[in-house]
């Protein structure tokens, strides 16, 4: 599959466990009730998590974004952080997981009385469930192709991107809106016509050696996101945040995005606009600080 999360198929992915309240289960038999608020309304939140060398990655920033978005959605996980990450290490060893896997952490509101938006109709205890996969990214990946979309990113009033929600919607409708360009994911604007974020993924450019990004108001509050602008404040390279035009994407000289999945991925295009050079030497410098980081919390991680 193309796109940031694109990933090399696994054949141990076909006999995994997952956890299920608390249970592991073989994946083919876990079941979710049709009365789960997640499936019916999407209504829940979840965290992305990769295994490098042993450790969950930047897991504490993870749970302190998942614990924020279930208070704001006042979902009660009724499980401390240290027992849900320690569920995490069953889940890990029970698949013989080592290293590069990916976890997807969900919590939904739970299984309700009836399907309508009202909290109050939920049963009683939440749905706590996640699944790893064994998932690398292509050694042969080409740089991403973006393209801009007719969707816009949402002000917190209307719809709050901080929040790591089930509800995705506007996201896969930007991704449909510029899929049969050719595009492997979709580039966002906000609601006043600034550059913001992609469908999937945070955006960065860089122009004269320096790195250019959106406010943090209107895209996901990504944990590479935050890695790769401290990095950045820390001298891998310059970096302006702001408001920036269409146009000043556009005359980019390096595009990469940043996510859980792929890390710091470079773009090869954006609107048909071929880059040259993809990855660029400023893309090139920041993925390897990444990559160091990366390393030295897992060896941190190793030593606790």
């Amino acid at each position: 599959m193309p796109g940031s999360q694109d990933f090399t198929p696994d054949t141990r992915n076909n006999a995994l466990m997952v956890l299920l309240n608390g249970s592991l289960v073989p994946a083919h038999e876990a079941q979710v009730s049709l009365f789960d608020a997640g499936f019916a309304l999407g209504d829940g939140v979840w965290e992305g998590l990769r295994l490098h060398k042993g450790a969950l990655l930047f897991v504490e920033a993870h749970l302190d974004r998942l614990y924020h978005g279930a208070a704001a959605l006042r979902i009660e996980i009724g499980m401390t952080r240290e027992a849900l990450t320690a569920s995490l290490g069953d889940l890990l060893r029970a698949n013989g997981m080592e290293d590069g896997a990916h976890v997807r952490l969900m919590v939904t509101r739970g299984r309700k009385s009836t399907i309508n938006q009202d909290p109050r109709f939920t049963l009683g205890a939440p749905t706590i469930a996640a699944t790893a996969e064994f998932k690398l990214r292509s050694a042969e990946a080409r740089p991403l192709a973006l393209a801009m979309s007719t969707i816009r990113t949402s002000p917190p009033d209307i719809f709050d991107m901080h929040l790591n929600t089930h509800s995705r919607l506007n996201y896969i409708r930007a991704l449909l809106d510029v899929m049969d360009s050719g595009a492997d994911e979709a580039i966002m604007l906000d609601h006043r016509g600034f550059v913001a974020s992609c469908n999937a993924t945070n955006l960065f450019w860089v122009k004269g050696g320096t790195v250019f990004t959106s406010r943090d108001d209107f895209c996901f509050n990504g944990i590479t996101r935050g890695n790769v602008i401290a990095l950045c404040r820390d001298g891998a390279a310059p970096l302006q945040q702001g408001d920036w035009l269409p146009d000043d994407l556009l005359a980019a000289d390096e595009v990469f995005v940043t996510g859980t999945m792929g890390g710091v991925t470079a773009v090869g295009s954006v609107n048909s606009r071929d880059l040259g050079s993809a990855p660029g030497p400023v893309t090139i410098a920041i993925a390897q600080h990444y990559e160091r980081l990366k390393d030295a919390y897992a060896k941190e991680y190793a030593e606790q």
